[in-house]
């Protein structure tokens, strides 16, 4: 395994937990259709840009919630949003993100992002009350 993709999933596994970490491991190791976009997710964005000592993480997910806000990328934001819970944030610091967005992004962006991340709260509310 080269040390991105073992950083990688030493930080993916930080944030996910193990059996997260695990799931995406053995994932990599099938032939499953897109299999290679997990490698290179994982090789890339985790095992090396978040790797990264330059900036903590929490910071490191408000600069990607700002950048997936602008995207429009719902699906991204609710990830994010969880990642950058765990990455530190709080829910308010992830709403000021929110209210940043919305003179540099515009408002239909924040719409969009607004909806993400009450989605993730929800997820994660759910998910802690179930436990």
């Amino acid at each position: 395994m080269s040390y991105s993709r073992e950083k990688g999933l030493a930080i993916f596994g930080e944030v996910y937990g193990e059996a997260a970490a695990q799931g995406l491991a053995t994932y990599m190791e099938s032939d499953d259709f897109g299999v290679e976009y997990a490698k290179w997710s994982t090789d890339f964005a985790f095992g090396t840009v978040w790797a990264r000592e330059g900036i903590e993480r929490k910071l490191r997910s408000c600069a990607v919630l700002g950048m997936m806000i602008a995207l429009r990328q719902s699906d991204e934001i609710a990830y994010h949003t969880k990642m950058g819970l765990a990455n530190g944030l709080t829910r308010q610091e992830i709403e000021e993100i929110l209210y940043t967005a919305v003179p540099y992004c515009g408002l239909p962006a924040a719409n969009v992002a607004k909806a993400a991340m009450k989605k993730a709260f929800r997820e994660l509310d759910a998910a802690a009350d179930n436990a």
